[in-house]
């Protein structure tokens, strides 16, 4: 999609700013309110530009006005431009989200709330269950948790914040994860606790199980597939294909190695929670160590500015 940008400027700077947008080739159409703005206030400028151009229009925007207390800026995405002029250039777009709308969706889907937090332990309910259960209804169990638990974002706020060296969002996406897997992983222990104590399973049983074997001694070919399940899920934050996010998590292992922590401790296996620790710290590695350096490029060879704010 294409991007629509609301900028709040000074009446001064607007002249000037508005003849540096109409020049840029990615600026589709450009309107003026002279005054529309109270807070701040000033001139509202908005401006259709294509996903390739955005970086240079926010660039030059922040450039323009002496102080940031002055500009505001709301992103949109437009559903289509129809310009018959402009129609060569508008087909060549981009798909490239800006590093805010990044940080907005990641602050959003992470944010250590009521509903992130019971999302999170109903993830860790679904998987504990399935960790004890046939293959058909296991695969949903496990399919299903990766989808409700939002645990792939808090996780991927650190490489983008190592990229950019935005230290407030590496530490905000520690806390939010260690938050919301500690939740996870206490409803997973609780679940597995009950299900215990009425005879529905047992440590055994648990141990057992083979896809647990498999968390727990994962072959090459698993971890290549967890590593391309972590790369595509920074790939499709990069590109704003948020509505996919679901694929890299069912790909990753992390979600029911978390929930096999709570397992094992709730039955006394110390060393299968350990062994879910270790998977689970593996997941988020390659989250790490692939992230920082594609963020990296990201931020060097295209977006080649720091956020706003």
């Amino acid at each position: 999609m294409h991007r629509t940008l609301e900028i709040t400027v000074p009446a001064a700077v607007t002249e000037s700013l508005c003849q540096e947008l109409t020049d840029l080739t990615e600026v589709i159409g450009l309107s003026v309110q002279l005054g529309a703005s109270r807070k701040p206030a000033g001139d509202v400028l908005i401006v259709h530009v294509l996903n390739r151009g955005a970086d240079e229009v926010l660039r030059r925007a922040r450039a323009a006005v002496p102080d940031d207390k002055d500009l505001s800026v709301v992103t949109s995405e437009a559903a289509s431009f129809i310009s018959p002029s402009h129609h060569k250039t508008i087909v060549d777009d981009k798909d490239e989200a800006i590093w805010e709308e990044m940080e907005s969706g990641l602050r959003h889907q992470g944010a250590i709330t009521t509903n992130y937090l019971l999302l999170m332990a109903l993830g860790g309910l679904i998987c504990a269950v399935g960790l004890v259960s046939e293959p058909v209804p296991q695969a949903v169990a496990f399919i299903s948790s990766a989808i409700i638990a939002p645990g792939f974002d808090p996780m991927t706020k650190v490489p983008v914040g190592l990229a950019l060296r935005r230290w407030i969002l590496v530490w905000r996406g520690i806390e939010s994860a260690l938050v919301g897997y500690a939740v996870l992983i206490l409803t997973a222990a609780l679940t597995m606790y009950v299900l215990v104590a009425t005879g529905e399973t047992s440590a055994a049983e648990l141990a057992a199980n083979p896809e647990v074997e498999h968390l727990l001694h994962p072959k090459w070919m698993e971890l290549l597939v967890a590593a391309a399940g972590a790369l595509a899920g920074v790939v499709m934050l990069a590109a704003f294909r948020r509505s996919f996010q679901a694929g890299p998590l069912i790909a990753m292992a992390f979600i029911p190695a978390a929930a096999l922590i709570g397992a094992g401790l709730a039955v006394g296996r110390f060393d299968l929670a350990l062994e879910g620790l270790q998977r689970f710290g593996a997941d988020w590695g390659f989250i790490v160590a692939l992230g920082v350096p594609f963020f990296w490029l990201k931020q060097k060879f295209l977006h080649q500015r720091r956020p706003i704010v």
